[in-house]
């Protein structure tokens, strides 16, 4: 797996991504403390807000950024996104009311939704091999899994020596280091919609840009709406953030509340999980190299379901200390399940969208999966409050095992690419040129022998082309 990092632009951007997600990290935990320094009691509801904002910026704005992402160069860009986002963690050590951290939330994860869907569309064009690209999105999803175990372990060691306040720094830190890596390399270009005349190429760029914004905000969407596979993903995306869900918002409480056990034991129940998404990770693509991805994707998503079925046993069940590793064990097979599906997400996508559409189906992907937790997020809390555990469980367990059966009937074998989202300019009417009628029922010879003589070729063009008089 780790052989796509001998790619000089790959590994530079990896990393980029890693000190990003660890910045990311200190980040979450330094917000967490600063909402409860700023509203104590109510940090809870604080924290929820904000979260909120951060779902709203991200289905909102990736399309948006996308439809505008073709008329700045992807490095440009990149860049761009992690410059703002330093700036806003710069700024918030100093913030000293709620709406100021509202207002900083939406810029940071503003230019969040820029970064992430631009980066994903680059990685496809730098490692075209789809041996390598699988390869890629394992890293990337162990990446993403590690910033979740490591990144508390670093801020509870620095937290041992500075304030809160001062882990912001890190994750300024983090950002600048991520933009002078994507600096450092040079990014392929962006594969254009339509192909022409390369003397042409300017009316091309004004054609492309007289379309609206609101259009190729919109394409994306058009793409998951009109190929099944890709409204399977979204179906697939969906039973992920049931089965995530109640592991983000409710580990605290069966840990604390349920099980009785002490606060220690949280981090413990949240490593499970990841420790399962790290180990599918690392094995999946050699699975992915035999077997097709609607053969490890859809029994995943089933898989989510029973873990939530099990799950509302094991909360029904009466005292036990059997609950604690059976809490872990299921903790663990969620992770393990929700990284079966996204790992190959992104293949399923390359595979079927055209590559000129790639950076619009990413962005419309990371919008769409958002709302997906937008829906997940309330019934795992809300319900969960109100309605108690077994409820929310029973009912994400319905949602998963509804979105799973919804991506076995819609997903079916076969390749199927998607049309273009966005229109390419028209192309010049072809000339159809029509043969001499003496010779247009002549045979081709498609097996010379030989190549005729120097001699021969003058007889036949003096043949054809007689001198002018």
């Amino acid at each position: 797996m780790l052989s796509v990092l001998r790619n000089r632009t790959y590994r530079h951007l990896f990393v980029a991504q890693v000190v990003a997600l660890a910045g990311t990290g200190l980040a979450t935990v330094a917000l967490g403390l600063l909402a409860y320094d700023l509203a104590g009691a109510d940090a809870g509801s604080v924290l929820g807000t904000a979260l909120a904002i951060k779902m709203v910026a991200y289905v909102g704005i990736a399309p948006v950024v996308a439809a505008l992402a073709h008329r700045i160069p992807r490095r440009r860009l990149l860049v761009a996104a992690d410059l703002a986002r330093a700036g806003v963690a710069l700024a918030l050590p100093f913030v000293g009311s709620v709406w100021q951290v509202y207002l900083l939330i939406f810029v940071l994860q503003a230019a969040s939704a820029t970064f992430t869907p631009a980066f994903q569309s680059v990685i496809p064009d730098v490692l075209p091999e789809e041996r390598d690209y699988t390869r890629a999105l394992s890293l990337s999803r162990l990446a993403y899994d590690t910033e979740t175990l490591v990144s508390p372990v670093l801020a509870a060691a620095l937290l041992a020596l500075v304030g809160y306040r001062w882990l912001f720094w890190g994750t300024v830190i983090g950002f600048l280091a991520s933009a002078v890596l994507v600096v450092s390399v040079v990014l392929p270009g962006a594969v254009l919609a339509a192909r022409g005349n390369p003397g042409k190429a300017d009316a091309g760029s004004r054609s492309a840009g007289a379309r609206s914004a609101g259009a190729r905000s919109l394409a994306g969407i058009r793409l998951f709406l009109s190929v099944p596979r890709l409204r399977a993903l979204l179906a697939l995306d969906l039973a992920v953030a049931a089965g995530g869900a109640m592991v983000i918002v409710n580990t605290v409480v069966y840990v604390r509340e349920e099980l009785g056990r002490p606060a220690g034991d949280v981090p413990l129940a949240l490593g499970a999980y990841g420790g399962g998404s790290m180990l599918v990770a690392l094995l999946l693509p050699r699975v992915l190299d035999r077997v097709a991805d609607r053969t490890v994707m859809l029994p995943a998503a089933f898989a989510v379901a029973g873990l939530l079925a099990a799950l509302a046993v094991v909360t029904t069940a009466g005292g036990g200390a059997w609950r604690w590793p059976a809490l872990l064990i299921l903790w663990a097979g969620l992770g393990a399940a929700g990284s079966l599906i996204l790992t190959p997400g992104g293949r399923l996508l390359r595979s079927a969208v055209p590559p000129a559409d790639l950076p619009a189906a990413f962005a419309a992907q990371f919008s769409l999966t958002h709302v997906c937790w937008l829906l997940a997020y309330p019934l795992a809390g809300w319900l969960g409050a109100t309605a108690g555990l077994p409820a929310a469980t029973v009912a994400l367990a319905v949602l998963a095992l509804a979105s799973a059966g919804l991506a076995t009937r819609v997903w079916r074998t076969g390749a199927t690419v998607a049309r273009p989202a966005i229109a390419p300019a028209p192309a010049p009417a072809a000339v159809t040129v029509r043969p001499h009628r003496r010779h247009a029922r002549r045979p081709v010879h498609r097996r010379p022998l030989h190549a005729p003589s120097g001699r021969a070729l003058v007889r036949h063009h003096h043949h054809r082309h007689p001198a002018a008089p």
